[in-house]
């Protein structure tokens, strides 16, 4: 990693023999861990605070960070939690995944106070909009966005609901921070009474509401089901991992041109678009490599994407001005990108 200044991100990107430097403006800059706490079994709080005292870019409800580990661990995305009038600390809460890529166990088991890590972002590919009501689902650790959500709901003196599903009440985190909000939160702790009862919830759609829900794959697909029959534009989601490919898909080869580094590649089936770009020496900004984090959003000056991640909404796809390279693929024989 190269030294930068805050709101300009220089980045080694190595692919191969291959090393070039990529410029983006972006915010970046190192954190301590100021404050690290259990906030249900399995689950970990950690408040950052800049190493220099300065204060944090603003962020809204919906945002979340790249959390840049180092030393070999992953790069992570994670929910910003905290309270967004507060300029000089993010908080996340990170849920230890055993079966995942590393860096939530980094998080458990090796980062303590003090330590400093690098930061990336943010930037919100969830954003909270204006509403008179709102219904707020929420999956285990897929609260975390939700709880900035919940209070600018209530300061805004919006009609709202909170239903919050896991497997048990020891394993929800912030459940003593809604507590407060009384009977506008709902506790679906599964080892109690089972799965939430979706149709009562989602059954039929409410005039003037979005739904906004964030929490594992299954949860997710059923509240979409559910919600097929809500107004266009009602339902907002925020998933872990990539969204299920289509099964009728097909990897096929295909050419990409990159308008600004006037350069034709032909990205070969099982390959991906980033991989193809980085082999050919052009830096593009990457994290997640799944569709799940927004970072390698590129514009599309020609051809059709097949889209495949899971930041964009229906309306965003049917535009096709944008699309996510690390995961999606083409339609047509031939993309041109502003690379």
């Amino acid at each position: 990693m190269v030294a930068s200044e805050p709101g300009l991100h220089l980045e080694q990107v190595q692919h191969g023999p291959t090393s070039v430097t990529v410029v983006a403006k972006e915010y970046e800059a190192d954190v301590r861990i100021a404050v690290k706490t259990v906030a249900a079994d399995g689950v970990v709080a950690l408040e950052l605070r800049e190493i220099g005292g300065h204060p944090l870019p603003t962020w809204e409800p919906g945002a979340h960070i790249d959390l840049i580990l180092g030393k070999g661990a992953p790069t992570r995305q994670y929910s910003l939690c905290g309270d967004p009038a507060d300029r000089f600390v993010y908080r996340l809460g990170v849920l230890r995944d055993a079966e995942g890529g590393g860096g939530s166990v980094y998080v458990h088991d090796r980062l303590a106070v003090g330590d400093v890590v690098r930061l990336r972002g943010p930037r919100n590919n969830f954003a909270f909009a204006p509403s008179p009501r709102y219904l707020f689902i929420a999956g285990g650790i897929g609260v975390t966005p939700l709880l900035p959500m919940v209070a600018a709901a209530e300061a805004a003196g919006s009609d709202w609901h909170l239903h919050y599903v896991g497997q048990s009440r020891a394993s929800m985190a912030f459940t003593d921070e809604l507590a407060p909000y009384g009977d506008r939160v709902s506790v679906h702790a599964k080892d109690e009474s089972g799965r939430m009862d979706l149709d009562a919830v989602l059954g039929t759609p409410e005039p003037d509401t979005l739904v906004y829900c964030c929490g594992p794959e299954r949860l997710i697909a059923d509240v979409e089901g559910r919600c097929a029959s809500w107004p266009a534009g009602a339902l907002h989601v925020e998933r872990f991992d990539a969204r299920p490919v289509d099964p009728d898909a097909v990897d096929a080869e295909f050419d990409v041109v990159l308008r600004r580094s006037n350069l034709t590649l032909t990205v070969a089936a099982g390959r991906t678009i980033l991989e193809t770009v980085e082999a050919a020496g052009v830096g593009v900004m990457s994290s997640c490599g799944k569709g799940t984090c927004g970072t390698c959003e590129t514009n599309v000056l020609e051809g059709v994407p097949d889209h495949r991640d899971a930041v964009l909404n229906e309306e965003e796809r049917a535009s096709n001005e944008f699309m996510m390279i690390c995961c999606s693929r083409s339609k047509s024989p031939r993309l041109v990108l502003d690379l």
